[in-house]
């Protein structure tokens, strides 16, 4: 499996309203941390979430997350 692009070794911290996002699995989304379809082409496909209410979300943005859109602190070992 090819590995995805790290887009950066920390979180997105985002508010956001509520309903339903597509997050970038690839890192080459040009809407980070959103998917623009930018994967069309490889084994990569977005993740769909949807929320209820207005919620901070950490999205992983180093896409090696275990939690997927979520970050779990996997950027951690990343950076070392």
């Amino acid at each position: 499996m090819k590995l995805p692009i790290v887009v950066d070794t920390k979180p997105v911290v985002m508010d956001v309203d509520p309903g339903k996002y597509s997050w970038c699995s690839c890192g080459l989304s040009k809407k980070h941390p959103f998917c623009d379809g930018a994967h069309k082409g490889t084994e990569f496909k977005s993740v769909k979430v949807e929320f209820s209410e207005k919620t901070t979300v950490y999205w992983c943005a180093c896409k090696h997350t275990k939690t997927p859109p979520f970050c779990d602190g996997s950027h951690k070992q990343l950076a070392k």
